[in-house]
C-alpha cells in the first residue's frame, strides 16, 4: 500500500493538470480524464490498476451523493417531481428492459437475466459528466433541475434492478411476490433510514457544543454512517445517502452556523472534485485487466457488443425523453402539472443525449463476483466487466464531446426566466435593504444616529451598496447588526418556499452573502 502511495498521489496532480487543460479547451473533465487513464495504462511499467467495487461503493459513492443532493434545490425537485421520478425509475427500467432483449438476442450465452443484470448496470446516466458540460453552455433551468433530479435517484433505481436480476442469474429463480416486497422495502427502508438519521445528525448539530470543525466531521460522517446502516437492513443505501443530504440542506440554516456553512462548503467541493477525478481517470487505467479477463470471446466481437449496447441505450433514452413529454401533454388535461406549455421537440432530444454513463455503472460491474458458487464461475463476468468499459467510454466521448455543441447550435428559450438572473440579484438585494431599514425603524429607533456605525450601514442600504464597511463595531451594534442577518436570511428562505419565479440559485448567492457579512463581523 506504501509502495503505490506516490503513484496515486502523482494521479491527483494529473487530475489538476487535466482540468485545468479541460476548462482551457471548454470540455467536460471526465471526457479527458478517461482519455488521460487509457494513455497512462499502455505506458511501459506502469503499475497495474485493479478496481475494487467496495472501494466505488462504500468510499466514493456516499460522499459523492451525499455532495449532490446538499447541492440540489428541493424546492426544484419537487416541482419537476413527476418527470424526474419517471426518468430515474420509469427510463431507468424500459432502458434496463431493452437492454435486457437485445442482450439475449444478439450476445451468445446471454440468459433474460444476465441481460436484465447488465441492463441495470449500464441504464444510469452519471450525473458528474452532465453537470461538468453544463458549465460551458447556457440551458434552461428547468432542463439542468431535471437532470440533477434525476441523477439522484437513478442510480438507486439501476442497482435494485441489479440485485434483482444478481438473484436471479445466481439462484436461478425469480419470485415476483417476494421481488415486489423487497423493491418496496430497499425504497421506503432507505429513505427511511436516511431522514431517521439524518434527524439525529441535525439534533446532535443543534444539542452539543460543536464548532465549525467538528460540525464539518460530523457532514463528512453521515454519507457514511447511513450507507451503511441502510444496507445492513438490506435497503437501498443510495436512497438513504439521498434522503438524508436533501433533508439536512434543506434545514442547514437551522443547526450549522455561518462559519459552517462557508468552511464546509470549501472542504465538499474538494472533495467531491478530488473522488471524481480518481475515479474517471482509474476508469481507463483498469483498461488492461479489464481486456485480459476476456476470456475466449474476441476483442473484436466483444467492442461489437459495446457498441451494439451503447447504441440501444441512447436510442432508448431518446424515445424515453419524446415518451415523457407526450404523457406530460396527456396529464395536463386531468391533473396539475409543473409546466402545461408544449416543450417543443428539442428539449427532449437534449435530455435524450445527456446520457452519459459514468461511475455507478463501473462500480456494479465490479461488484458480480468471480464465482456464483465453490468453482461454479459467473456467467458471462468477464464480457459484461468489458461491454460496461465500452458503453461508459463511447457515451463520454460520443455524447459528451457533443452535447455542447447540440445545445448552442439549437438555442432553447427558457420559459422560465421573465427576467435575467443579474436583475433578478439586484431586485431582491433592494428588497433585503429595505427589510433591513424597516427593522431599525421600528425597533431601533434612535440607532440611526447613535453608533455611527449603524447610520453608515443605513446608508449603505439606503444606496444599495455592498460596499463592505470598514469601521470597528461596539458589541452593540455587532448584536443588532447580527439580528438584522438573520431577519434577512429569515425573509430569504420564506420567499424561497412561497415562489417559483425566482430560482434557488438566486436565492442561495444571497444567502451565501449573508453568511459572509455574519462572518465578517467577527473580525470588524
Amino acid at each position: 500500500m506504501l509502495d503505490s502511495f506516490p503513484f496515486y498521489l502523482s494521479l491527483a496532480v494529473v487530475i489538476v493538470l487535466l482540468v485545468m487543460l479541460a476548462n482551457r479547451i471548454k470540455v467536460a473533465y471526465p471526457v479527458l480524464l478517461v482519455i488521460a487513464g487509457l494513455a497512462l495504462s499502455i505506458i511501459p511499467g506502469m503499475p497495474q490498476v485493479h478496481i475494487d467495487s467496495e472501494l466505488i461503493f462504500f468510499i466514493f459513492l456516499p460522499p459523492l451523493l451525499y455532495e449532490a443532493a446538499w447541492q440540489t434545490s428541493w424546492k426544484e425537485l419537487w416541482r419537476w417531481r413527476r418527470i424526474v421520478c419517471s426518468f430515474a425509475f420509469v427510463v431507468v427500467f424500459f432502458t434496463a428492459l431493452s437492454v435486457a432483449l437485445v442482450a439475449n438476442y444478439y450476445i451468445p450465452g446471454f440468459t433474460l437475466a444476465l441481460g436484465f443484470l447488465l441492463g441495470g448496470i449500464v441504464s444510469p446516466p452519471d450525473a458528474v459528466s452532465t453537470a461538468a458540460i453544463l458549465k460551458f453552455v447556457k440551458v434552461p433551468k428547468r432542463m439542468s433541475s431535471i437532470l440533477e433530479g434525476e441523477s439522484l435517484l437513478n442510480d438507486a433505481s439501476s442497482l435494485i434492478i441489479f440485485r434483482f436480476a444478481f438473484i436471479a442469474v445466481s439462484t436461478g429463480q425469480f419470485v415476483w411476490h417476494q421481488a415486489a416486497l423487497s423493491f418496496v422495502w430497499m425504497v421506503v427502508g432507505g429513505i427511511i433510514t436516511g431522514l431517521a438519521i439524518g434527524f439525529v445528525i441535525m439534533k446532535i448539530h443543534k444539542l452539543l457544543p460543536t464548532d465549525a470543525n467538528m460540525d464539518i466531521i460530523l457532514t463528512l460522517v453521515t454519507p457514511y454512517a447511513v450507507y451503511i446502516c441502510a444496507e445492513e437492513v438490506h435497503s437501498s443505501g443510495v436512497l438513504g445517502v439521498v434522503a438524508a443530504g436533501l433533508f439536512l440542506s434543506y434545514h442547514r440554516h437551522s443547526f450549522l452556523s455561518s462559519s459552517a456553512r462557508l468552511r464546509s462548503t470549501n472542504v465538499w467541493e474538494s472533495l467531491s472534485f478530488l473522488l471524481n477525478g480518481l475515479v474517471f481517470l482509474l476508469i481507463g487505467l483498469d483498461l488492461p485487466q479489464i481486456t485480459s479477463e476476456l476470456g475466449d470471446v474476441s476483442i473484436k466481437a466483444a467492442i461489437g457488443y459495446g457498441l451494439l449496447i451503447s447504441g440501444i441505450l441512447i436510442v432508448t433514452r431518446i424515445i424515453a425523453a419524446y415518451g415523457a413529454v407526450i404523457t406530460t401533454l396527456i396529464a395536463r388535461n386531468f391533473i396539475t402539472v409543473a409546466d402545461a406549455s408544449h416543450p417543443g421537440f428539442k428539449t427532449p432530444l437534449l435530455l435524450g443525449w445527456a446520457g452519459m454513463r459514468g461511475v455507478v455503472s463501473l462500480a456494479a460491474a465490479l461488484s458480480i463476483p468471480v464465482y456464483v458458487h465453490q468453482g461454479v464461475a459467473f456467467p458471462q463476468r468477464n464480457l459484461i466487466l468489458f461491454i460496461t468499459f465500452i458503453v461508459i467510454l463511447t457515451t463520454l466521448l460520443l455524447q459528451g464531446l457533443t452535447l455542447p455543441f447540440m445545445i448552442n447550435r439549437i438555442h432553447l428559450p427558457d420559459p422560465d426566466e421573465k427576467m435575467p438572473e443579474d436583475k433578478v440579484y439586484l431586485k431582491l438585494r433592494r428588497q433585503l435593504n429595505k427589510l433591513a431599514l424597516k427593522y431599525l425603524d421600528e425597533k431601533y429607533p434612535q440607532g440611526l444616529e447613535d453608533p455611527p456605525a449603524l447610520h453608515q450601514m443605513a446608508q449603505k442600504w439606503r444606496l444599495n451598496s455592498n460596499e463592505p464597511t470598514d469601521t470597528d463595531l461596539p458589541d452593540e451594534t455587532r448584536d443588532v447588526y447580527s439580528e438584522i442577518l438573520d431577519q434577512q436570511r429569515v425573509w430569504l428562505l420564506k420567499r424561497n418556499l412561497e415562489t417559483f419565479s425566482i430560482t434557488e440559485d438566486v436565492i442561495r448567492k444571497h444567502l451565501l452573502f449573508l453568511d459572509l457579512e455574519e462572518e465578517k463581523l467577527k473580525y470588524l
